[in-house]
């Protein structure tokens, strides 16, 4: 099954539909971004799906800072995994407490053995938990929300090796393709699952259908 994530919730309704949908993942800002949250706010969101009966796992997103940091956020947050989408090092995940989805940034010239000798040396390391990778197109000096596809064909090479979330540019309209093209352990929305700047419901549950009805 295709885990799917959606990110950048702000609203305790939004995250409540997501999880109604068959979300995966909820991803939670704390980077800065449009998006991004307090504490306070995450850990209301976070109270909130706890009542479902089932819910989803919680994402927490950071850029750079400090793992002291990301430590204390994550356990206020009662986050389950910490997504680090800056340009922290491998070593740096030792530091983390909770499990980490480590990104990697594709840009155009990088090539698929760069991209899977990067992951290879994650696997190497003995951290306190299994990793899981993130891909992500590159543009400029944005950590990630460009909204751009990358090379799908680099996707499947590395998915048949590792199992990895594809992020950028990924819609309702596109995903299914991406699922059957690339078979991805999972897959990640922002942006195109929006309107006016605020998740919508439709869209999210447009998505999800999507990446199942590709499944089968």
């Amino acid at each position: 099954m295709t885990r799917v994530k959606i990110c950048g919730l702000t609203e305790t309704e939004h995250a409540l539909a997501a999880a109604k949908a068959g979300a995966d993942f909820l991803g939670l800002i704390f980077a800065p971004s449009r998006r991004r949250l307090t504490p306070e706010k995450a850990l209301k969101i976070v109270e909130g799906v706890d009542s479902l009966p089932i819910r989803p796992l919680i994402v927490g997103l950071f850029v750079n800072e400090l793992a002291a940091e990301v430590n204390q956020v994550a356990e206020f947050c009662h986050l389950d995994r910490v997504q680090l989408s800056g340009d922290e090092s491998w070593d740096y995940c030792r530091d983390i407490n909770r499990p980490v989805i480590k990104v990697v940034h594709i840009t155009d010239d990088k090539k698929t053995s760069q991209v899977i000798r990067e992951i290879e040396v994650g696997y190497r390391l003995r951290l306190k938990h299994d990793p899981l990778c993130l891909l992500d197109a590159k543009v400029g000096k944005a950590y990630g929300g460009s909204g751009k596809t990358f090379d799908w064909q680099l996707a499947r090479e590395v998915a048949a090796r590792f199992p990895v979330i594809i992020a950028g540019g990924l819609t309702p309209d596109n995903v299914g393709h991406l699922v059957r093209e690339v078979r991805p352990w999972g897959v990640d929305v922002s942006s195109s699952v929006e309107n006016n700047g605020r998740k919508d419901t439709a869209k999210i549950e447009a998505f999800i259908q999507a990446v199942r009805e590709a499944e089968r």
